[in-house]
């Protein structure tokens, strides 16, 4: 690209009462991450790269490095998100056939720690102005009436020009129904229940050999509505019910992630480990409170905690190289969403300085991923038998989505609890289990259920 990047930020009055960053989330092409009402949103499409293949990450972490070494930054509020920004997905396997991409918009929206901006990036010689970024905004937010989005749904409660150029008042969405069950179809991917229970009892046997100890399996359902699926919507819809977690949406692959890969601060780098879940149905008629269930079952349970210690040593074994400090929680916590319960630790390193550079967001994620939390352990034997037993390409499912600045700060979760828009009515959904020698073919098949509760919602389909 020949092009020089140049960017503008801007602080943005956005008051409290608009229902902060999902308020924005109102176009099915948007791009998407956001936790707390806080976050990043993305319109437009200024440029993008995409590669496959095991050096997919560093590619990328290139590409980027050479757009933004000599681009034109006008940055007031130098805080993570501000300044040239790009969001990413990431093919899970180096086998996949999925294009990994970065795109970098047009327009960016800011929410964090009460501070709002608004971000204008241009390739080309046009003025940036504070005017002229958020007319652009306004451009984005207010499509003409019932003008389809990406995924085949309409854009919806998008508020005037006049809203958005005095930002007095709160921006809000309509909240359009969701398809009922009806018409609604449900169908397994690409294994049957049956072919997939088998292939849970074929991984517990390959660990039972010895050649393994964690093996992760994953499965996909295809749902079909035909009165089209509402990105917008679903994202709301994650954000609203899933606060806890990171909602994403990159490119048609939406979800409310749990577990962080890396964030990176400066140099600070912190990661949530989620290994071990409970589906909070289960504490229905049971004794004591359900988080008391929870602690006794789930915390109490060998099996899981062996899971999960085998996630954790997983993660700060491939981090410790970039390291010159580090800590985890030495006992996990157990991290309550509303469908299930997981255990969880956060772990937190100091990066080094390795031959006068920190290491990049990208560069972190070429040694973590897969993490056992995804893929199992040992990786290489663990990422063979998943191919085999599977018998499907992840695509972006637990790969790493997320986004990242010039200044070397980004945020990447583990791409879970998500699905991918195949067309304007059809979605494809994806879950999966932790697969140890105590593991039971029946009991991980309800688990995935639990697991596609969050998308079958905010779908609406009663699940």
């Amino acid at each position: 690209m020949t092009s020089t990047l140049r960017t503008l930020t801007v602080p943005l009055d956005v008051y409290s009462s608009s229902g902060g960053l999902p308020s924005f989330l109102v176009r099915d092409d948007v791009l998407c991450w956001s936790r707390r009402e806080n976050g990043l949103v993305g319109f437009g499409e200024l440029a993008r790269f995409t590669a496959t293949g095991p050096d997919r990450f560093l590619e990328a972490d290139i590409w980027w490095r050479h757009l933004v070494i000599e681009a034109d930054v006008t940055d007031p509020l130098e805080i993570p998100g501000t300044g040239p920004v790009a969001f990413g997905s990431f093919a899970f396997s180096k086998t996949s056939a999925f294009e990994s991409r970065l795109i970098l918009p047009e327009i960016v929206v800011g929410i964090r720690d009460g501070q709002s901006w608004l971000t204008h990036l241009t390739l080309d010689d046009a003025e940036l102005s504070e005017a002229g970024a958020l007319a652009a905004l306004a451009g984005w937010l207010s499509p003409a009436v019932g003008q389809p989005t990406a995924a085949g749904g309409s854009a919806v409660g998008h508020p005037t020009n006049s809203q958005l150029l005095s930002f007095r008042g709160p921006i809000t969405t309509t909240n359009a129904s969701q398809l009922g069950d009806g018409d609604v179809t449900l169908e397994s991917g690409s294994l049957s229940e049956a072919d997939w229970k088998q292939a849970v009892a074929d991984g517990v046997t390959e660990i039972r050999t010895g050649k393994l100890e964690k093996l992760v399996l994953a499965r996909d359902v295809v749902a079909t509505l035909p009165d089209g699926v509402n990105a917008a919507q679903v994202l709301r819809q994650l954000a609203s019910r899933y606060r806890e977690c990171w909602t994403y949406g990159v490119d048609g692959l939406v979800g409310a992630t749990p577990e962080m890969l890396i964030q990176v601060e400066g140099r600070t780098a912190q990661a949530r480990v989620l290994a071990g879940t409970l589906d909070r149905r289960d504490a229905e008629g049971m004794d004591g409170s359900p988080m008391e269930y929870a602690e006794r079952v789930l915390a109490g349970s060998e099996k899981q905690r062996h899971e999960h210690e085998i996630a954790i040593q997983s993660l700060t074994t491939q981090l410790a190289p970039f390291s010159e400090a580090m800590n985890a929680h030495s006992e996990p916590f157990i991290l309550e969403l509303p469908n299930v319960w997981h255990l969880a630790s956060d772990v937190k390193a100091e990066l080094a300085d390795i031959e006068g550079h920190v290491p990049t967001c990208l560069a972190l994620i070429n040694a973590l991923h897969p993490t056992a939390a995804v893929c199992g352990t040992p990786t290489l034997v663990a990422g063979e038998l998943i191919r085999e037993l599977e018998q499907m390409d992840r695509g972006p499912y637990a790969g790493p989505v997320g986004w990242l600045d010039a200044a070397g700060n980004g945020e990447w979760g583990i791409a879970l609890r998500g699905a991918i828009i195949e067309s304007p009515t059809t979605v494809r959904l994806y879950a999966g289990c932790g697969i140890v020698e105590g593991s039971v073919p029946e009991a991980e098949l309800a688990e995935t259920w639990a697991k596609f509760r969050p998308m079958l919602e905010s779908l609406g389909i009663n699940s």
